[in-house]
């Protein structure tokens, strides 16, 4: 053998035989569980004493818990809407408001999930209250029906990953009335919020949403256990939250934190760091982006939201979180509650010190006008209820009057809220020379959000109208009537 030979030998003798290619990390099964109308900070893990949510403690100390978490919309549609395709409400067209459509253009990720391999399923209240009638889509956004988890879990092989969508109706009106009493929740140890008159009547109301508060935990529980029966517990990720605030007055379908705020707690083992706690501001426009990163697809470009990986992955302290020191959400129309079926256009900036909310149409009553249109009722956009009924039987009582003011009376164009000294936002700060630059700041920063995001209404079309009220309201109270079909 002659001695090129023998150093060509030698030489490939040094060359590393080649590696196989690392195995592709394991998709993750995504589980969201959604409450339907549960405000932030009503669990035990938020330091609630009298509510009882054991498995959201639970699973809130097993992964992540998030205490500025923020729907996008206080309305259910708008809210689930965004959720779903990771986007900014008012990007949706008639999907930003209640009782409407969601177009097939508007991409979901279940949807997304399914085309890259994940069995898909929903039980429950998935998007909506609307229709899918016209809007090209053969099914729910949130996916396929199922008759609950455990019939969806049957149809799914061993060796697929899976999307699931648990849409509960709790803490959702109307309530069984005593409930929350007889099942031997305490009144008197109910907190009040200053927003609420304190009377018997009203804790009364807050013992029959604790009480539907705790059945939604004690259905989540049933999931949770679920999972663990099939073995693929520590293979999921699994978020609990809710779409939007408790459904009483100044609440629900109000752009302040009682409406907006919202428990969130995410759970992935191996991946999301144990007893976590996250303080930066995240938005439900987020998790659409985050499910698919962890199924190992890249969002999606319209999405406005961004993955929530980067802050619950990994060890050790909390990661900095650049640019969540602030979170947008907004609203349109809620019910079919004002003549010309109308809606209540506002969009809010809320910062850690901070809350700055502009109402486009300060000429409306946000809650609805006060004698009854087509749904609900008098101030329409305020769920029935017994303190509902308190606060506008009373109203001429001089100690209701106050609770009346801040459900249902109009409100400027603008309001701004200093939260370090008055964290339930009672006290208008607006226009004063004090918070001038502060205001300044944050309408500029609502602004550029809403300029950024291509909302509709960053330009005002100066004609007393705006695109959202031109959309149909497709549910039972107002469907066929003369307005709504002059706007199909």
């Amino acid at each position: 053998m002659n001695c090129r030979l023998l150093a060509l030998i030698g030489l490939l003798a040094l060359v590393p035989a080649p590696v196989s290619a690392a195995p592709a990390p394991k998709r993750p099964n995504i589980v969201v569980v959604i409450a339907d109308d549960w405000s932030f900070p009503h669990a035990g893990v938020y330091g609630d004493t009298v509510v009882k949510t054991p498995n959201f403690d639970r699973l809130a100390r097993d992964g992540v818990l998030f205490t500025r978490s923020f729907c996008a919309a206080p309305t259910c549609t708008a809210s689930r809407g965004a959720f779903l395709t990771g986007q900014a409400a008012h990007r949706l067209e008639d999907g930003g408001d209640l009782w409407s459509h969601l177009p097939e253009k508007f991409r979901c990720y279940p949807d997304v999930l399914e085309a890259a391999g994940y069995a898909v399923g929903l039980t429950g209240k998935g998007w909506g209250p609307g229709s899918i009638e016209g809007t090209g889509r053969t099914r729910n956004p949130a996916g396929p029906t199922f008759r609950n988890f455990d019939a969806f879990l049957k149809t799914v092989p061993a060796d697929q990953p899976f999307c699931y969508w648990f849409g509960s109706t709790d803490p959702h009106r109307p309530y069984d009335k005593g409930t929350g009493v007889a099942s031997g929740i305490d009144p008197r140890s109910v907190v009040v919020p200053p927003y609420f008159p304190d009377t018997p009547e009203v804790r009364a109301d807050i013992c029959d949403y604790y009480f539907v508060v705790q059945r939604f935990d004690r259905d989540l529980g049933t999931i949770l256990q679920a999972l663990e029966a099939r073995g693929v517990a520590d293979d999921t990720l699994v978020v609990v939250t809710s779409d939007n605030g408790m459904p009483f007055p100044r609440c629900k379908a109000n752009l302040y934190d009682i409406g907006n705020h919202m428990p969130l707690a995410i759970r992935w083992p191996g991946r999301a760091r144990k007893g976590l706690t996250v303080s930066a501001f995240v938005s439900h426009t987020d998790l659409a982006p985050t499910f698919l990163e962890a199924a190992g697809l890249a969002p999606l470009p319209e999405m406005t939201g961004r993955s929530l990986l980067p802050l619950i992955e990994g060890s050790g302290a909390p990661r900095p979180a650049p640019g969540r020191d602030a979170v947008f959400f907004e609203r349109e129309r809620h019910a079919y509650v004002r003549a010309g079926n109308l809606g209540y256009p506002s969009r809010a900036i809320r910062t850690e010190h901070s809350l700055y909310i502009r109402n486009l149409r300060p000429d409306r009553w946000p809650a609805g006008d006060p004698e009854r249109v087509v749904a609900v009722g008098p101030f329409g956009d305020i769920d029935g209820s017994p303190t509902k009924d308190l606060i506008l039987d009373r109203r001429g009582d001089r100690r209701i009057a106050p609770f009346y003011r801040l459900a249902c009376a109009k409100r400027p164009a603008e309001e701004l809220y200093d939260l370090e000294h008055d964290p339930h936002q009672l006290e208008n700060i607006a226009g004063h020379p004090a918070h001038a630059a502060l205001e300044a700041d944050l309408r500029a920063r609502l602004d550029r959000w809403m300029a950024d995001t291509a909302d509709p209404l960053a330009r005002d079309p100066g004609n007393g109208r705006e695109p959202f009220d031109d959309y149909p309201y497709v549910g039972a109270p107002g469907k066929g009537t003369p307005a709504a079909k002059a706007r199909k």
